[in-house]
């Protein structure tokens, strides 16, 4: 092998390994961002739950005799 073809694989296995780093930063990323969706999806349902417990006595005791 020549010196060329070392520089060359050495720079082609720099560039991979670069490259790895960046997909395993976005499969972080996108992880992350499930996570935070389902954490948005869990409070949105505990709220509505809230909603729901406060209206079920709204209007119990409304007179509405004239």
């Amino acid at each position: 092998m020549d010196v060329a073809s070392i520089a060359s694989a050495l720079l082609a296995a720099s560039i991979a390994q670069t490259q790895l780093a960046v997909a395993a930063k976005l499969a972080k990323m996108q992880a992350d961002n499930g996570k935070s969706v389902v954490q948005l999806i869990a409070a949105a349902d505990q709220n509505m739950s809230q909603l729901v417990a406060a209206a079920q006595g709204l209007g119990q005791n409304i007179d509405i005799s004239a």
